[in-house]
Parts: C-alpha cells; sequence; structure tokens
C-alpha cells in the first residue's frame, strides 16, 4: 500500500518559491497524523539550491537532475519524468502549490496517472470524515462557500495556496538525495522564448508583514497616493481590491482576493473597502484587520476586529500624523 506522502518543491529563481515551504510545514502534520513518510521532491537542471531549502522543512528530499530543461516551462519538463518517478515510488498523494506552474503540473499529473486532484487548498486535514486520507477545505462558488472534500480512491493530487500555512523548518533539516534523470521526454517540448520580470516593489504583498489597501472608496490612482504614504509610514506594502485593479488605478500584481493574491500579514489595513465575500476570501487569514468605511452597513464590518466608521482621507492622514509624532517627526513633515 502506498506509504509515503509528496510535496513538489517549486524551483523559482535560485532557490525555492516560499509556498513549497508552507506546503511542507503542511504535510508534516499530515505525516504525523497518518503515520505515513513525508518525502520532497524537486526537479530541474540545478535542483539543488531548491532542494537544500526545502531539505530544512521535510526530512528526505529527492533531487532529480534533467538536462536540457532549462529552457522549458517548469511543468512540461517535469510531468512525465514525475509520472515516471511516482509510478516507481508508489506514493499515496502529492501536494503541490496553486501556482500557474503547479496547475499546470498537478493538471499533466492528472491526465499521466489518472489521480484525482483537489484544489486551491485553504486548510488541508487527516482522517474523520475524509476516511483515510486527506480532507481539503475550498472555496467555491466565488468564495461564498468553503467545503471539505476527499478522494474516493487511495490515492490524488492535492494544489495549495500559498499562505494556507506559516512555514516551520524542521528541528534539523534533512538528507537530500540526488537523482540523474535518463528518460527521454513525453510530452511535446514547451520552450520559453522570454522571461519578463516586473519592476514594482521590493517586498510581494504575499510576504508582507503589513498591508494596507485600497477600494473603490479610494475614488482613483490620486487616491491609491495616500494609502502609499500609510503603507511607507507602516513599513508595509500596497494592496487592493478587484474593483480598484479594473479601473486601472493600480496594478494587477497588488491586487487581493479570489482572483487575485491570498495573503496573510499581520495586519491588513482596508481603506474604502466594502468587504465583498471575493476579496475577503484573500486576506481572512490576517492576524489582525482594521478596515476604514464611511458606510457603517459594509459587509467587511462583520470580520474586521477594528472597524472605523468614517472618511478615510481624513482617517488616513490623521493616522500618518500620529505615526510620525511617535517617531519623532521622522519622514518631514
Amino acid at each position: 500500500m502506498p506509504d509515503e506522502l509528496w510535496v513538489i518543491g517549486e524551483p523559482q529563481g535560485d532557490g525555492l518559491a516560499r509556498v513549497s515551504t508552507e506546503i511542507a510545514t503542511i504535510v508534516r502534520r499530515l505525516g504525523e497524523a497518518s503515520g505515513r513518510q513525508v518525502v520532497g521532491i524537486v526537479m530541474g537542471a540545478n535542483p539543488d539550491r531548491a532542494a537544500q531549502e526545502l531539505a530544512r522543512y521535510v526530512p528526505v528530499v529527492r533531487a532529480v537532475t534533467t538536462p536540457g530543461t532549462a529552457d522549458r516551462t517548469a511543468a512540461a519538463s517535469a510531468a512525465s519524468e514525475l509520472a515516471a518517478f511516482i509510478g516507481t515510488g508508489q506514493p499515496s498523494h502529492v501536494f503541490l502549490g496553486a501556482t500557474p506552474d503547479g496547475r499546470d503540473l498537478a493538471g499533466m499529473l492528472s491526465a499521466l496517472l489518472s489521480w484525482g486532484v483537489l484544489v486551491n487548498a485553504l486548510e488541508v486535514g487527516w482522517g474523520d470524515a475524509a476516511g483515510d486520507g486527506p480532507g481539503v477545505e475550498m472555496s467555491i462558488f466565488g468564495g461564498r462557500l468553503l467545503t471539505t472534500s476527499a478522494f474516493t480512491g487511495t490515492q490524488g493530487i492535492v494544489t495549495v495556496r500559498p499562505n494556507a500555512a506559516v512555514a516551520e523548518p524542521l528541528a534539523q533539516p534533512g538528507r537530500v538525495e540526488s537523482h540523474e534523470s535518463s528518460r527521454a521526454e513525453s510530452l511535446p517540448a514547451v520552450t520559453v522564448l522570454e522571461r519578463v520580470s516586473e519592476a514594482g516593489a521590493a517586498l510581494p504583498i504575499e510576504e508582507a508583514r503589513i498591508i494596507v489597501a485600497g477600494g473603490r472608496g479610494v475614488a482613483g490612482p490620486e487616491g491609491f497616493g495616500l494609502v502609499q504614504e500609510l503603507a511607507d509610514a507602516l513599513g508595509g506594502a500596497v494592496g487592493a481590491t478587484r474593483a480598484a485593479v479594473d479601473a486601472g488605478w493600480i496594478p494587477f500584481a497588488q491586487q487581493i482576493g479570489q482572483t487575485g493574491k491570498i495573503v496573510k500579514p499581520a495586519l491588513y489595513l482596508a481603506l474604502g473597502i466594502s468587504g465583498a465575500i471575493q476579496h475577503k476570501v484573500g486576506m481572512q487569514t490576517a492576524e489582525v484587520i482594521v478596515a476604514v468605511n464611511r458606510d457603517p452597513d459594509a459587509p467587511i464590518a462583520e470580520y474586521a476586529d477594528l472597524f472605523v466608521v468614517g472618511d478615510l482621507f481624513e482617517v488616513g492622514p490623521a493616522i500618518i500624523a500620529e505615526l510620525r509624532q511617535r517617531q519623532g517627526g521622522s519622514g518631514g513633515s
């Protein structure tokens, strides 16, 4: 019977995507609950650095070098090799990040292995209603409902959304086992012709500890000047709702919600955001939520820890003035 749980590490730049460390933390808990071994898998032209990072979170990592794939898309270059690896190792379940590459890879693996897929997991548990397997909590219908689903068989694939957990390293790093791929590609090669990096904030909003977000109530791109000023004063990042992005007031990279980024900051300050369920899905796990809105009946009042009824163009400058006063006037007047 398959008795391993596999975490597929996603290489990013010269290292490992943060979502892989979060998934590793989740799957370690599942391993403890199920009595199954947890194994990390990293595949790529140069997997060593990412594999070493993943080994900080799982006891065993298998680094598979796949020569000639540096100019290929990650999913297409790894899918056939990983499917063969799964056939040899026989894990019970495979866990990936719900990222563009992770979703592509999960779909290819599902087709190659005839395994079911549970997608966009917000939480993952083991047993109980799920039987002897993972129970996956997902948001559906645009975030209006939360459901818990399980596999009918003994094997399956799970994609996990970023920020579903806080990454917790092992007390002692695990070991890395090196493997060399000898398989020929069985899928059509998808070649990367160009890579474009977006210039923007030094810290991605997914990693920010403080986020100041603006919605329709910001009323225009000029209003985001205040949002940015407040974020700078707090040492945080700027986020936005889909309405603000669709209006062209701020780039899509800052969008938070069902169709944007999932964030988990220590402080989420929402300015002029009504709190539609689609936005709530993206920020509801923030440790503290503070909202400023003129409408006392705005939906965000139901889940904000502190709700301020007022004009954001009055409350925002007042907060900035107070911060500057506490800092002894640093940052100018």
